[in-house]
């Protein structure tokens, strides 16, 4: 019977393998070529567009609170000139 002991011992000649195998360095390569080409697009990252969509956010807030602003204002005028 083989014991719990061999199949580590199996498990971690096989992981050491997956790492210094040709794989390890095809995805090494893949991840170079990917992030070299990500970067020649102009991307921006989740946090940058996070914070721009919060300022876009309080810019519409601020241009929805202006345009009351300017109509009660003409709203007085209007009366104030009867």
């Amino acid at each position: 019977m083989l014991n719990a002991k061999v199949f580590d011992d199996i498990s971690a000649k096989f992981s050491e393998l997956a790492e210094s195998g040709p794989a390890k360095d095809i995805e090494k390569n893949v991840r170079a070529l990917l992030t070299q080409g990500f970067g020649k697009l102009d991307l921006v990252t989740r946090e940058e567009f996070d914070i721009q969509s919060q300022v876009l956010l309080r810019a519409r807030e601020q241009l929805t609170a202006l345009e009351a602003r300017v109509a009660e204002l003409e709203a007085q005028r209007d009366t104030a000139a009867k």
